[in-house]
C-alpha cells in the first residue's frame, strides 16, 4: 500500500494472461512487427512479452493485477491509451470498445480516431497500427462506472466480486453484438502519444 491508501501496478501490453481475438489482428514491438500479421495464434508467441502495440478487429486480450490493499476499497482505477482498429483510412468508421472487471461489463466507450487515420505529429506505423488512441480513464465507485469523469455506467465496486488474495482480472475487447464492430487498439511502451503501460490503481479508506 503506498502513502494515502493508494496502491498502483502497470502491466505491460504484451503479458495478458487470455485471449481470443479475430483477425485483422497484430503485436507490434519498438522492433518491429512480432510473428505473422492477421495470424490469431501470432498472440501466443513468446516475443509478445515484447509488445508495445497491439490490434484485432473482435474478442478481447485479459490481464491480471493484484489486489492488495490494507483497508476497504473505495475506487479501482485504469488507464490505458485505446483506439479504433476499422480498417481504411476513414475517421467516420468508429468502434464499440468493451471493458470488463472480473467478468462484469462497466462500460464501453467508442473512440474519435480510427487506426489509420493520421493525425498529430507521430506518424509512420504504416499498415501495423495507428500513430495514437486516446487517454482514457476508467474508475469504478460505490456509486458507479466513470470514463474520464463522466459516469457511464451504474456497475460498482459491490459488482465486481473483489476479493483479497484473488487477482482482478481486466478485460479489453470488442462484443460481437457491438453497434459499431470495428476492432480495437491497445498502445503501450514506445507508442501512441503516452508513454505508459496499462496501470491500475486502488484507493482505499485511510
Amino acid at each position: 500500500m503506498q502513502a494515502g491508501g493508494l496502491f498502483q501496478a502497470s502491466v505491460p501490453l504484451g503479458l495478458y494472461t487470455s485471449f481470443s481475438v479475430s483477425a485483422p489482428c497484430g503485436l507490434r514491438s519498438v522492433d518491429g512487427v512480432i510473428g505473422l500479421i492477421d495470424m490469431p495464434d501470432t498472440f501466443l508467441d513468446p516475443a509478445r512479452v515484447k509488445a508495445g502495440l497491439l490490434w484485432f478487429t473482435g474478442g478481447f486480450v485479459e490481464y491480471r493485477f493484484p489486489y492488495r490493499s490494507e483497508g476497504p476499497v473505495t475506487g479501482l482505477e485504469f488507464s490505458m491509451e485505446l483506439g479504433s482498429d476499422a480498417p481504411g483510412t476513414s475517421p467516420e468508421w468508429p468502434s464499440e470498445i468493451s471493458v470488463s472487471v472480473n467478468e462484469a461489463e462497466i462500460g464501453s466507450w467508442t473512440p474519435k480516431t480510427s487506426r489509420y487515420r493520421k493525425v498529430g505529429p507521430r506518424q509512420g506505423w504504416g499498415r501495423y497500427g495507428s500513430d495514437h488512441g486516446e487517454l482514457t480513464n476508467w474508475r469504478v465507485t460505490a456509486s458507479g462506472t466513470f470514463l474520464d469523469g463522466i459516469r457511464i455506467s451504474p456497475v460498482a465496486l459491490a459488482d465486481l466480486q473483489l476479493e483479497p488474495a484473488q487477482p482482478i482480472r481486466l478485460r479489453i475487447g470488442v462484443a460481437a453484438s457491438a453497434t459499431h464492430p470495428g476492432g480495437v487498439n491497445i498502445f503501450g511502451r514506445g507508442f501512441g502519444h503516452h508513454d505508459q503501460e496499462i496501470v491500475m490503481r486502488l484507493s482505499a479508506a485511510e
